[in-house]
Order: structure tokens, then C-alpha cells, then sequence
């Protein structure tokens, strides 16, 4: 679960609206400049909960995300192309995709359900949005009530359907008790169906106290028999999946006017995926003991004769068996021999994921991997992960496990309708997938490599861009970070030795910056001999540990002095105290004088001095972290996010953004002005100066004159440009924002789920906006 924390600075620019208008520029906003903006290659790093081919268009595919939108495939390019960049702060939950459908009749039409949480984490109901140009353009329809593509059981589905006999009409199966929906107008208004008999009842924990593993997960996929209708004619037999395990699939054999629970169906699991196959008359159900997409232990695999109404249970390992300890999910047939299936373990972390296929309806099946004598194994497969070499995880793990992994969390599983040969499917990680797959019933091997260019899903934390060295090194949600040396190239590995599940603050000697320093999350129980802070002396290229104090399991804030002879740091636990240490973490004392849990910057000039801010109080040191003093200033941010920098070569200036605006200090935040124009603020970087010019150029994502966005100032605040646009603002963004001190104008932005957006000027003179 990811979640960024900066949209809470911008949430006063949430609003409710039922359909999305085109955006306009209010008059007196600020002035504009033309920015390329692309992302930093990563390559994944994050969970695909969905995939889904086009059944009539060749090489059509579109995947979804659970925090960074939705994605086209590019067939001759190899490459995903981003459909959902322009989503902006006020509705950034919408990069949370819960579900796609594909129209099989105007292949140029595609939907998707969108909202990213349920609980109050997003002030947005969910929509579902339309596109008539395969998503270079949409408009949405919103719902009432709110959709959770980040939420458990996002890796069900698909939820959302375009009947393939009448494409006008789509169904969309809702969680959180919202029932069924229905629009006849191609997704513009929709209407619950209000004699659907089941809302679902499943909740992963009924008792969670902040709501977010106590929704109910509602309906889980929407599936038609299109051999039901003709052309024109609205489908006769659609199948729902509800999230309640003693009656988890209904149907409607007349169009949707009345709905009946299957007889005779299976109960005691949730049914995952429902998979038509309307040649054979048959519907398929993957299932599972929990909604996923974590966890999992039991299921069972079941087809459905569609003219007989008999139920056969055709798991590979039934959930009766002493084998048994996964559920089932990701689940697709051959389009071309609808007697070919795959199915895959809804989540087998040890010793790896597990894939099965059948040639004969599920009669019988083969592994993708076997064990021969344990530890050993035969395998159906090789992986070829060197385009993206990370997804080893630095790991050397014992046999029987090994790196890379096939997977976890393979939620989907499609084969390409138009080419037997081509899979793809789903991890946490990335998108995996084969062009050789039919190797498979002959006794070879085939060739599974990542699939994922283009698609960037990192949740990013931190950025610093030093003035030598590499241009750029980042701290990452769920993998790390890495250290950039080619912006167009995927790294070679994540940070390791020791490896954080998430680098939560980084740092670099502004005179020495050859010197850094990193702190990151990960259960201690699991790795009690690793530290949660990490030193490199060569620019992040390698990395060794300090010690800790105890009871550490979130990294906080860390700083560097100027010159890296010492370093101050506030652990993430709460209570920890502030700590520092002189040298390279050997040993740690307690900081007196500043609040546990303080946000911690350095001084970029002067070794000695460090800031701390909590509360709306700054903390000044001037000891080296020895010990801390609060600042006399006031009518600082005492609520929400804040962010503040030490400006390079300028000693004691510091710029502070959070909630109504912008600050500046020039005297080591014993005194802050604020920033005329600027409403909002969500973080502030510097960059190189601008030719003619001193002070670093300043980038602010916020808001100036009533427009937010992202903007740069030359002349120190005095007046600002507008470097991005309507097309990209990449939803939830701003926990990281950094210039380049190398190259003027360039400026680095994270997101939360869209990864590293690099942005560089494409010349000429600001010119106003149009109002």
C-alpha cells in the first residue's frame, strides 16, 4: 500500500463535479514556459493488477495500475504510452485504475473505472471515464460514491464491461455495497441496477479502524457470453462475480432484466475471475480464500457448463489437497483453441509463483516449474530479465527460491486473443511476458523477459541531484531507489547493502558530495543485523551500514553536513528521538532541544549548523546536532506537510512550503518571509541559475495566482513561469522536487505512482497565458 501524503497541501483544491469540463486558465495566471517533459527510466515498480487485450483489434492492449494510471501498448515501439498524465491535484485519486474494458465492436472507445481509495485517503468519488481515440482524449462521468483502485481485492476482475453485441451498453460491478451499474449511451450516464440481488458482504478486516481493509469488496468481475446475441442486439447471458463466498457468481440469461444465483455453484472462496469462453459454452472461475492481492491460501479452479448447468472442479491442486496452500487468480484461454487454459497462483510467495496450463479444458494440466529432487527443480521456462537487470533484487537467495522471481501478486494472466503464442501478465514489480508460449505443450522452454518499457509506477520519496557525480539519485517506495548515471537508461540495480523496502530520505555533502546518506523502512524483526541508515563515499555507487539506535523500523529524515563529517537523524518511529553521529554512523547520541520525529535538513554552507522543523516551530543547531534551539519565528505551517531547503552556496537561507504558501529565511529561520501569490505549496527545489544570474533558480509545485501546477522563478520569487500543462500533472505528485545545478532550467519531480518526471526547457521567452 502507497500512498503519498503531499496531495493533503493541495486537498483544498478538491472538487466535486459530474463531468470533467475543459480546463481554463483564470485571468491574472501566471505567465508560461514550454517544458519537454519525460520520465526518468525505471521500468516499472509497482503492482499491474490488469491487462486487457482487445479481442477484435490486433496488438490493442491497454494495463491498468493501482496508483499510476493507465497505460496503452505501442506494438512498434515494444513501449507503453501513459493515458492518464493529465489528471491534476484535485482529483488525484483518479490514477488509481480499478478497472479497464476494451470496446470488441469500435475498437477506438475504452473505459475505466477510476478512484484510488474508498476510506477518506481520497476526497474524490470515483468516475468512470470515456475515450472515443483509444485514451489520447476523455471525458468522465462521476460516480456517486468513490471506487478503490488501491484498495484490497483491486487485483479482481475486470469490473467493468462493453456488451460485445451491443457495444452501447456497459456494466460495471461497484465495491462497497454500490451494487451493479448500467449505461445503454456508450458510458455518458449510468444507472444502478437496482434488481441485482447481491452487494457483496466480504471485508479482509471488518474491525480495521482507518477503513481500509474493512470495505466490502462489492462486485468483482462482469463477464459476457457474447455467443448469447447477434450483432446489434443486446447480449442475452451476462455473468456477475459477487465478494461473498456462498454465493460468489450470478447470471442473467435475458439481457439483464432479471438475475438469478447460479445453482449449484461452488462456495467457501471468492471467485476472483470469470472467464467466458462462448465457443465451448463454458464459463470458468478462478478462486481464492481472501480478495487478495497480498495474501491468499486456498482455491479452486471450477467450469461451468453453460447447457448442462453442471459444475466441475478442475484445480490443478485442489483446495482439499495436502499441496494446497495458494488460492487461484490470473486466469485466460486461447482464443484461437479455446480448450487451452493458464491459471495462476493468486499469491505463492515461497519458493515462487506458480503457473498451470491445460490443452484439454482444464482436464488435466503441466507446471511451469517442478521439483525434481528438493531442492531442485525442472522448468517449462528461462528468464531473461537483462533490459531490466534490477528485478533480481540484488537477491542471492537459497535454492529452492531463487532470482528473478516469476512473480507475486499475478492477478493477471491474459493471452494475446490473436496470437497463441504471446502472453502477458501482471506482478507487483512489473509486467512479464513470452512470444514463444506454445513452446510449452511441446517439452521446450520458453522465453519470459519483463514487458514493460515505458510503464513507470515508482512511488518516489526523495530526489537529490548533486552538483558532480551522477545527475540524479532517488528514494523509492517499495524498491529502494538507485543511482541515475543515464537518465535514458534502465539502473542496473537498486540500493543494496543494506536494501530498504523504502528510502524514506536521502542526502549528499553540498561541498563534499561525493558523501551520502540514506535512511529507508523494513520490518526489524525480519533483518535484525541491518541498519536503517546507509553511507556512500562515492556518490551512491555503493553503500555501507552505520549502526542504530534500537527500536528502528522507519527511516525518518537523515541530513549531511556541508563537508560530511556528520550527520543528524530523526528515525520515523514514533518517540524516536533525534539522534547524530560524527563520522559514519559508528555510534549515535541524542539530540537535545528538538521534538522526536522532526523533519531534518542541513545547512549548505556551514558544517555545524542543521534545522529541524515540527509543529510550526523551526529548530536551528549550530553545534553540529549536538544540540538544538527553536526559532522565534512565527506564522509558520502547523498543519500538514512541510517541506524546507537549505539553499546551495548561501548560508542560513532557507525556503519552506506547506499549507498557505511559501517562506523565506535569510537568517537561519529566525525570521521567515512569506511569498506574495503563492496559496499553496507542496515543495520547493533549486536549480542552476539563469544565465546573467546569481541566486539557483527556484522550482515550486504549488499553486501561484490562483493556477497550480509546477512553476520555476529566476529572480528569487519576485515572479514565476509555469513550466508544466494540462497534459501533465501526473495526479498526486510533489513529495520530490529538485532542480539540476548542472543544467539550467531542468527540474526533477516525483510522484506518487507515475515515478521520476525529468522536464527540460524547450527555449524561447515566457509569454502569458490566455485568459
Amino acid at each position: 500500500m502507497r500512498k503519498s501524503f503531499v496531495g493533503a497541501v493541495v486537498s483544498a483544491l478538491a472538487a466535486a463535479a459530474a463531468v470533467v469540463a475543459v480546463p481554463f486558465t483564470a485571468a491574472g495566471a501566471p505567465a508560461t514556459e514550454a517544458y519537454a517533459w519525460k520520465n526518468v527510466r525505471i521500468d516499472g515498480g509497482g503492482f499491474v493488477p490488469g491487462i486487457v487485450f482487445n479481442p477484435t483489434e490486433k496488438n490493442l492492449i491497454y494495463a491498468r495500475t493501482d496508483i499510476g494510471g493507465m497505460y496503452r501498448w505501442e506494438q512498434a515501439s515494444q513501449s507503453w504510452t501513459p493515458l492518464l498524465d493529465w489528471v491534476g491535484a484535485d482529483r488525484w485519486g483518479w490514477n488509481g485504475v480499478v478497472s479497464v474494458a476494451t470496446d470488441p465492436v469500435q475498437t477506438n472507445r475504452v473505459y475505466a473505472a477510476v478512484g484510488m481509495y474508498t476510506n477518506d485517503w481520497d476526497p474524490n468519488n470515483g468516475a468512470i471515464l470515456r475515450s472515443a481515440d483509444k485514451g489520447a482524449t476523455w471525458q468522465a462521468t462521476e460516480l456517486p460514491f468513490k471506487n478503490g483502485g488501491n484498495m484490497p481485492g483491486r487485483g479482481m476482475g475486470e469490473r467493468l464491461a462493453v456488451d460485445p453485441n451491443r457495444n452501447s451498453i456497459l456494466y460495471y460491478g461497484a465495491e462497497g455495497g454500490n451494487g451493479l451499474w448500467r449505461s445503454t449511451d456508450f458510458g455518458a450516464t449510468w444507472a444502478r441496477v437496482t434488481n441485482f440481488p447481491n452487494v457483496g458482504n466480504y471485508r479482509a478486516d471488518p474491525s480495521d479502524p482507518n477503513g481500509y481493509n474493512g470495505q466490502n469488496q462489492g462486485l468483482t468481475w462482469v463477464s459476457f457470453d457474447s455467443s448469447t446475441g447477434t450483432p446489434g442486439t443486446a447480449t442475452r447471458t451476462i455473468y456477475v462475480g459477487v465478494a461473498d463466498k456462498e454465493n460468489p457468481v450470478y447470471r442473467s440469461t435475458d439481457g439483464g432484466a432479471t438475475w438469478e444465483r447460479i445453482a449449484g455453484q461452488p462456495t467457501g472462496y471468492l471467485a476472483h475471475k470469470g472467464v467466458v469462453d462462448p465457443v465451448g459454452g463454458f464459463l470458468y472461475i478462478a478462486t481464492s480464500d481472501t480478495g487478495g492481492p497480498y495474501d491468499g491460501g486456498k482455491g479452486d479452479v471450477w467450469k461451468f457448463n453453460r447447457a448442462t448447468g453442471a459444475w466441475t472442479r478442475i484445480s490443478p491442486v485442489p483446495s482439499t489437497s495436502d499441496d494446497a496452500y495458494f488460492g487461484y487468480s490470473g486466469l485466460t484461454i486461447d482464443r484461437q483453441k479455446p480448450n487451452t487454459l493458464m491459471v495462476a497462483s493468486q499469491i505463492s510467495w515461497w519458493p515462487d509463483a506458480i503457473f498451470w496450463r491445460s490443452t484439454d479444458g482444464g482436464a488435466t494440466w503441466t507446471r511451469i516449474w517442478e521439483f525434481t529432487s528438493y531442492p531442485n527443480k525442472s522448468r517449462r521456462y528461462t528468464m531473461d530479465v537483462s533490459s531490466v537487470p534490477w528485478l533480481t533484487f540484488g537477491g542471492n537467495p537459497a535454492p529452492p527460491e531463487e532470482t528473478p522471481k516469476l512473480g507475486w501478486m499475478n492477478e493477471s494472466v491474459e493471452i494475446d486473443p490473436h496470437d497463441s503464442n504471446r502472453f502477458l501478465y501482471g506482478t507487483g514489480a512489473t509486467i512479464y511476458g513470452s512470444t514463444d508460449l506454445t513452446r510449452w505443450d511441446t517439452g521446450g522452454q520458453i522465453t519470459i523477459k519483463p514487458m514493460v518499457k515505458g510503464l513507470e509506477e515508482t512511488a518516489v520519496l526523495d530526489l537529490v541531484s548533486p552538483p558532480s557525480g551522477a545527475p540524479l539519485v532517488s528514494a523509492l517506495g517499495d524498491i529502494g531507489g538507485f543511482r541515475h548515471t543515464d537518465l535514458d537508461a534502465v539502473p542496473s540495480m537498486m540500493f543494496t547493502q543494506p536494501g530498504f523496502t523504502s528510502t524514506t530520505s536521502l542526502d549528499y555533502a553540498e561541498t563534499k558530495p561525493s558523501v551520502m546518506v540514506r535512511a529507508g523502512n523494513f520490518a526489524d524483526a525480519d533483518r535484525p543485523n541491518d541498519s536503517h541508515v546507509a553511507f556512500s563515499t562515492d556518490g551512491g555507487a555503493n553503500w555501507f551500514q552505520g549502526t542504530e539506535p534500537s527500536g528502528v523500523n522507519s527511516g525518518g529524515t537523515v541530513a549531511a553536513s556541508a563537508d560530511g563529517s556528520r550527520f543528524v537523524w530523526a528515525p520515523g518511529d514514533a518517540g524516536q528521538p533525534v539522534v547524530r553521529s560524527v563520522g559514519f554512523g559508528n555510534s549515535w547520541t541524542a539530540s537535545t532541544g528538538i521534538p522526536a520525529n522532526a523533519v531534518i535538513e542541513s545547512d549548505r554552507v556551514d558544517p555545524n549548523r542543521f534545522y529541524g522543523f515540527s509543529g510550526g516551530r523551526l529548530y536551528v543547531s549550530t553545534n553540529g546536532g549536538a544540540s538544538f534551539a527553536a526559532s522565534a519565528a512565527t506564522g509558520l505551517p502547523s498543519t500538514g506537510t512541510v517541506k524546507f531547503k537549505a539553499v546551495p552556496g548561501r548560508e542560513g537561507e532557507l525556503w519552506l512550503a506547506g499549507e498557505g504558501g511559501l517562506w523565506r529565511s535569510t537568517d537561519s529561520g529566525a525570521s521567515f518571509t512569506k511569498l506574495p501569490g503563492v496559496s499553496t505549496a507542496g515543495n520547493v527545489g533549486f536549480g542552476k541559475a539563469a544565465p546573467g544570474r546569481t541566486y539557483p533558480a527556484l522550482f515550486l509545485f504549488g499553486t501561484v495566482d490562483g493556477q497550480h501546477g509546477v512553476f520555476r522563478s529566476d529572480d528569487t520569487g519576485a515572479s514565476w513561469v509555469r513550466i508544466n500543462d494540462d497534459r501533465h500533472q501526473y495526479g498526486n505528485a510533489g513529495e520530490a522536487l529538485t532542480g539540476d545545478p548542472r543544467v539550467y532550467g531542468r527540474v526533477y519531480l516525483g510522484t506518487n505512482g507515475r515515478g521520476i518526471l525529468v522536464a527540460d526547457r524547450l527555449g524561447g521567452t515566457p509569454t502569458p497565458t490566455p485568459t
